[in-house]
């Protein structure tokens, strides 16, 4: 008689983290698993927690207690990081940097076998067409829309073809139409098999196609499991968290040294 098939191992694990901002704890205890191919909203108010949660399982931020593993390993260990894809919130809307679309998602490539961007990898240009900007690969972000600069950093995540795909706010200050154009990219990804985690405000676009929802509240894991029985928070309580800076928009964040 055969021996039973293991399960696939967690592509996120994590357990009893807490992570302080600024000398206040911002998570407690938060335990959380997400499996191959899943795609799993993060909901809850300002200020409770969901970039924070992002930035520490990506190795952004210090955790103070608990573990975070990727595809097994602790985030700190770079050969996850080539598999994870990272979008933070308000990625490159209040920059100036002078690139072209297409540089700037070359830039994703940096740390995967080369240190200089490869404007000229055909992987580029396939990911600026994931997100319909391929015809404005020569195009300054500067001189884009807000959807397009959301677009492009998309992009910039997916250019090396990640396994695990971590976005926070992707709809966010983006028209309908472009909301609808992520989110059906988002099927097509889950279609072949990119597990992805996201934070949204409410499901919206997405809400026929996500397969579980965890709400965070005050730094702390109140559901978790379908939409339909997820509690309503009061969104109004105060706002803890700092978004991101400019140099974690860049993509160097996820490999440290």
């Amino acid at each position: 008689m055969s021996a039973p098939i293991a399960p696939p191992a967690p592509v996120l694990e994590v357990s009893s983290l807490a992570v302080a901002r600024g000398g206040a704890r911002v998570l407690h205890e938060v335990d959380l698993r997400i499996q191959p191919g899943e795609l799993v909203a993060l909901l809850g108010a300002n200020g409770s927690g969901k970039s924070t949660l992002l930035r520490a399982v990506v190795g952004v931020l210090p955790i103070e207690a608990g573990t975070a593993r990727l595809f097994g390993q602790s985030v700190n260990r770079s050969r996850a990081h080539d598999r994870l894809g990272y979008v933070p919130q308000d990625s490159i809307e209040g920059g100036s940097i002078p690139a072209t679309a297409r540089e700037t998602v070359a830039g994703g490539l940096l740390g995967s076998r080369s240190w200089f961007p490869r404007t000229r990898d055909p992987r580029v240009l396939q990911a600026l067409a994931d997100v319909g900007l391929e015809d404005l690969a020569g195009r300054p972000v500067t001189r884009m829309s807000g959807g397009q600069r959301r677009r492009v950093m998309i992009a910039r995540a997916l250019v090396r073809d990640p396994e695990f795909l971590v976005l926070d706010e992707p709809f966010s200050g983006v028209d309908l139409p472009t909301q609808r154009l992520i989110a059906e990219l988002f099927r097509e990804l889950s279609a072949r098999g990119t597990t992805i985690l996201v934070v949204l405000h409410g499901t919206g676009p997405l809400a026929g196609d996500i397969g579980r929802v965890v709400v965070l509240d005050r730094g702390r894991v109140v559901h978790d499991g379908a939409e339909t029985d997820r509690p309503h928070l009061d969104p109004g309580h105060d706002h803890l968290e700092d978004a991101a800076p400019l140099d974690e928009c860049l993509g160097q964040e996820i490999h440290p040294a």
